[in-house]
């Protein structure tokens, strides 16, 4: 493993298309559940357990060779909300693109022939890692990390918070995002051997109830 590949990988400045995405925190402004740095901890702190978890554990168990085509089924299955759905196919997509120009990699261009539309974002982040030579635990932690950072900075845009705060959210998540990490390896690693259905599945509600509504705006600030 390369630190400094993992350092590429997990820049916010990765032309992956993050930037774009609030990760549900535009809705959540929105709806008054995110008005300052302590409701933005809640916030990130709930993502992490729950879409965040799910994620890192896709792309821990694409990281390791589970096969693409099963993990997406099961990204789907488990994103109840369309707009969800098609944001994570959206990201994906240019992530892919990015992945490909960056390691160009057999596997890469396998995925981008099988899903031309975009495979789910967490799928795609465990392949670059993989085609990047990073292990399961980095696509892990990049993913579980991307899922409040993206949230963090979005709301220091929309509710002009104080990028220190928004930061200081992100250094007390940290030793909860180990844990998050940790547990999505072991999924993954259980997902080789028992198969996809082993997956966490845990629910986020107002994340999908807010994304629906979010897409249904005629002006907002970000795609999602």
């Amino acid at each position: 493993m390369s630190r400094a590949t993992l350092l590429v990988l997990a820049d916010g400045r990765f032309p992956a298309g993050g930037h774009a995405h609030s990760g549900g925190a535009e809705a959540a402004v929105r709806a008054g559940r995110i008005t300052d740095a302590a409701s933005l901890e809640e916030f990130c702190r709930g993502r992490l357990h729950t879409s965040g978890a799910v994620a890192a554990s896709l792309a821990a168990a694409a990281a390791l060779g589970v096969d693409p085509g099963e993990l997406d089924l099961a990204a789907d299955a488990r994103t109840p909300s369309p707009a969800l759905r098609a944001a994570a196919r959206r990201l994906g997509r240019q992530l892919t693109r990015a992945a490909r120009a960056t390691w160009p990699h057999p596997e890469l261009d396998a995925l981008a022939r099988r899903f031309p539309k975009g495979a789910h974002q967490p799928v795609v982040l465990g392949l670059t890692a993989r085609a990047a030579g990073l292990g399961p635990p980095d696509a892990a932690y990049c993913s579980a990390y991307e899922g409040v950072s993206g949230a963090a900075t979005a709301v220091v845009r929309l509710l002009s918070l104080d990028p220190f705060d928004a930061t200081g959210v992100l250094a007390r998540l940290a030793p909860e995002l180990d844990l998050v990490a940790q547990d999505a390896v072991e999924a993954g690693r259980l997902a080789v051997t028992d198969g996809v259905a082993v997956l966490p599945a845990r629910s986020a509600p107002l994340l999908e109830i807010g994304a629906e509504a979010h897409a249904a705006l005629s002006v907002r600030l970000f795609a999602s």
